[in-house]
């Protein structure tokens, strides 16, 4: 069958083009790498009346059959663990092991929104402005560099800039029932301990269940897949050789 390909999942407002840098770094440490555009993001032309959580899940399971006859890992940024968890909750077969890089890690009942509001702290909340469809919200502009670029070069900011899209809000507001086949899933945890939108010490809260030694740090922002592509690259492959 060989070995799985590991599938890679963006956060808000984001797609599969901040992997930009990631993909070649791991195919150069011998990991095939894929990503995807979730409904609603990037080239993807699905109406943000109509994504959800569910639709976001389906995105991953198809990709992920698409990629590898039996499981593979998924990783998932920031928002995106909610996304990767809905697909494992369906269909844990399917999923080898989750990897959350400065993600938000379910907890039973509650949704992403839910989360972020319980939070330590609320970095996120002046940047973010709602869409005039009252479906979707966007971040401001002037907070992208302090809230998600802080140690990434002009040109990545203008990349992602670029390429940012509307979010929409119904994903982020559906809460998740656990099973136990998700909680017995292998599951690994990056924290960023320089990010300016999920707290790092929150981080390291919704973290704590998580097994011994699969909690891992970068000195990294919120998005490491710019500022340190090859570190990201070989944390990843220590938690797919663990």
């Amino acid at each position: 069958m060989g070995k799985a390909p590991l599938l890679l999942i963006h956060g808000s407002c984001h797609g599969a083009w901040c992997w930009r840098d990631v993909i070649p770094a791991l195919a150069a440490r011998g990991v095939d790498a894929r990503a995807i555009d979730l409904p609603g993001h990037g080239a993807d032309t699905t109406p943000l009346a109509e994504v959800t959580l569910e639709r976001y899940a389906q995105a991953i399971l198809a990709a992920a059959r698409a990629m590898h006859d039996g499981p593979v890992p998924v990783l998932g940024h920031s928002m995106a663990g909610y996304a990767i968890a809905a697909a494992a909750l369906e269909a844990p077969e399917q999923v080898e092991k989750l990897i959350f890089l400065c993600a938000y890690v379910p907890q039973e009942g509650r949704s992403l929104v839910d989360l972020r509001k319980a939070g330590p702290r609320q970095p996120l909340l002046p940047a973010i402005r709602m869409g005039a469809d009252g479906i979707s919200f966007s971040f401001a502009p002037e907070y992208h560099k302090p809230l998600f670029y802080q140690d990434c070069a002009d040109a990545d900011v203008a990349f992602a800039r670029a390429h940012l899209t509307p979010q929409a809000i119904l994903p982020q507001a559906t809460p998740l029932a656990l099973t136990p086949a998700y909680e017995a899933l292998e599951k690994h945890y990056i924290r960023c301990t320089e990010d300016n939108v999920i707290p790092t010490e929150y981080q390291a809260h919704m973290a704590r269940d998580f097994a011994p030694g699969h909690l891992s740090t970068l000195p990294a922002s919120h998005s490491p897949f710019f500022s340190m592509p090859e570190r990201l690259a070989d944390r990843i492959v220590g938690i797919l050789d663990h």
